[in-house]
């Protein structure tokens, strides 16, 4: 089993930043896409970004492009994602997950989820 720890959650107004950090307990074969998702109240979660482990590739959903970034630091198995420009709408639950591979993003394909860190945005 592989557990996901995040941190870097807040409330920040509109226009600001945060940085949100995922470790993980160890690297696994069934870890090597890390990413995240969000869910908003009365919403269904979404994926936001991943990353792959095997080749560094990155892949962002169209509303956060330009303005979020995912990393990673293989020395400290944590992966970050830098969060910029940040709208209202960015306002949810920002979950850790991790899969085999980034194939495409169904939760139901990730296999490991982290507790989840708040993110709210005021306008």
């Amino acid at each position: 089993q592989v557990q996901l720890v995040e941190s870097g959650g807040g409330s920040v107004q509109a226009g600001g930043s945060l940085r949100l950090s995922c470790s993980a307990s160890s690297y696994r074969y069934d870890n090597r896409c890390m990413g995240w998702f969000r869910q908003a109240p009365g919403k269904e979660r979404e994926g936001v970004a991943t990353i792959s482990r095997v080749d560094g590739s990155t892949a962002y959903a169209d509303s956060v492009k330009d303005r979020f970034t995912i990393s990673r630091d293989d020395a400290k198995r944590t992966v970050y994602l830098q969060m910029d420009s940040l709208k209202a709408e960015d306002t949810a639950m920002y979950y850790c997950t991790a899969a085999d591979r980034c194939a495409d993003w169904v939760p139901a394909r990730f296999r490991y989820w982290g507790q989840g860190t708040q993110v709210t945005v005021s306008s």
